[in-house]
């Protein structure tokens, strides 16, 4: 049976961090149980699951996905494993959402995962940069800091963007992470610290880059008639966009923009018939500073070259124009690659419901998750409405 509308009625988060005391597996259901709770259903009332696992190598684990599905109780009914390297949870609900709309399924479990620090930080690292061009560029030393740097450079060149302007990035991010109980890194910082850290690809300093984490997170979705039963305060996904762009950062018309952004940013925002002006809140893919203040631009929170003005002017602050990344971003609540996807869209579902504690944007009514994979080659822009 079709639906027009699909909701999300249950969430379930674990905390993010150096986890050596869980596997993937394990991780997964600790995210499950709790979006079975909220939602008030038993496993045997879901019809299938999507997970979302960014790269096998981590867990040492291939078949990251039925693993999952099979530990966390849904024996005999259909997965499907999605990868889409940093975007793999916003692909994970992408493909949810299809199943339901498509009617092959009217309850569908959405799980995002990732264990990272199992390997080593240098593991990671490498791990990482054999996403991007294998042939041309991870070779001559290209990883996802130094790409990001490019970008940053670029910007910085182009339209006067400031050192002091990424590390305010920073400062918000953490501000808010501090008051997750899930996040990575529960810590305040200073301008001060975060401006004179420890340089690791310039312009970016360690403040500047995202945490590599272990972490899972979960949703449930449902059909309109499910989800009206099953929840009181269903979250409405009303505009999904996706996009790409060139493998190679090599053959990019701009580093100053990633397209992929723009592109999918008026798919949803058509879908969803808004327009940026009636987002309430978002949560922006930050994996770099720079990342967060080049998303204002292609989201349309603000004009090119207006971002580093933006974050200073603190527009993304609870309070501001958007409030951005409420959860503490990927900078200060962590980038397990599968999960980060899923935690935005719970981030958005907590902030609409009128759920994210001290966190709390007060009448949001219209939310949006914005997830990139790899540095653009992925984008996924979703909405979502009370």
């Amino acid at each position: 049976m079709r639906t027009e509308k699909v909701g999300i009625v249950g969430v379930g988060h674990t905390k993010f961090g150096k986890r050596a005391d869980a596997t993937i597996r394990e991780l997964a259901h600790e995210a499950v149980k709790p979006a079975l709770e909220d939602a008030g259903i038993n496993i045997g009332d879901i019809d299938t699951s999507v997970i979302g696992v960014a790269a096998d190598e981590f867990a040492a684990q291939l078949s990251s996905g039925v693993l999952i599905h099979d530990y966390v109780g849904m024996k005999d009914k259909p997965t499907f494993r999605v990868e889409a390297a940093c975007a793999t949870g916003s692909a994970a609900v992408r493909a949810g959402w299809a199943l339901i709309k498509s009617g092959l399924a009217e309850v569908v479990l959405v799980v995002g995962a990732e264990t990272m620090t199992h390997v080593g930080t240098l593991r990671a690292t490498e791990l990482m940069a054999r996403a991007q061009d294998t042939r041309w560029e991870y070779p001559f030393g290209l990883t996802f800091p130094s790409s990001y740097a490019l970008m940053a450079t670029a910007h910085m060149h182009k339209f006067g963007t400031t050192r002091e302007q990424l590390s305010l990035v920073s400062v918000k991010n953490h501000t808010y992470g501090a008051m997750n109980p899930y996040a990575h890194l529960q810590k305040s910082i200073t301008l001060e610290e975060a401006m004179k850290s420890i340089m690791i690809c310039y312009p970016l300093n360690l403040y500047d880059c995202c945490l590599i984490s272990d972490g899972a997170a979960a949703i449930i979705l449902a059909t309109e008639e499910k989800a009206r039963k099953i929840s009181d305060t269903p979250i409405w996904l009303i505009g999904l966009g996706a996009a790409s762009d060139t493998m190679m950062i090599s053959e990019r018309e701009s580093l100053t923009e990633l397209k992929a952004t723009r592109v999918a940013a008026e798919k949803a925002y058509k879908m969803a018939r808004i327009t940026p002006d009636d987002v309430d809140v978002a949560t922006v893919h930050d994996c770099f500073t720079i990342a967060e203040i080049v998303a204002y631009e292609d989201l349309g929170f603000c004009q090119k070259g207006e971002g580093g003005k933006f974050i200073e002017e603190k527009q993304s602050y609870i309070g501001g124009k958007v409030p951005i990344n409420t959860d503490g971003g990927l900078k200060s609540k962590g980038h397990p690659l599968g999960a980060t996807g899923v935690s935005m869209t719970i981030e958005i579902t907590k902030q609409l419901r009128g759920e994210a504690g001290k966190r709390q944007l007060n009448g949001a009514e219209i939310g949006l998750s914005h997830n990139i994979g790899e540095t653009g080659q992925y984008c996924f822009v979703h909405v979502y409405s009370r």
